[in-house]
């Protein structure tokens, strides 16, 4: 069983940048991939970024490419995500998630997930 705790969000003014971290619990944290996903209010949970185990590959929404970085400490078990030049539409509740197979690639569908945090809110203001 893996916890995650997001932490980081808030209000901010388009244009401006926040960072999310997310913590995780559990001696095998470094073989798991990380996801960050996002649900704005009334649609559904999107994919926003993703890292494989090691922290070599990265993958992101062509939404946020050239926006936001993920990245990850094993040493600390946490995943983070820097968002810059926020937008209004970038405004939704921010997930972390764990995929539990060993070692695995960055995956874009949440359905790889096993683990998901409780979501911090980021609201973007124009």
């Amino acid at each position: 069983q893996v916890l995650l705790v997001e932490s980081g969000g808030g209000l901010v003014q388009a244009g401006r940048s926040l960072r999310l971290s997310c913590a995780a619990s559990g001696r095998t944290f470094g073989n798991y991939a990380m996801g960050w996903f996002r649900q704005a209010p009334g649609k559904e949970r999107e994919f926003v970024a993703a890292i494989n185990w090691s922290g070599g590959s990265t993958y992101y929404a062509s939404s946020v490419k050239g926006r936001f970085t993920i990245s990850r400490d094993n040493a600390k078990n946490a995943v983070y995500l820097q968002m810059s030049s926020l937008k209004p539409e970038d405004t939704a509740v921010y997930y972390c998630a764990a995929d539990r197979r060993y070692r695995g690639i960055a995956e874009v569908n949440l359905d790889r997930y096993d683990y998901w945090g409780q979501g911090t809110q980021v609201t973007v203001s124009s």
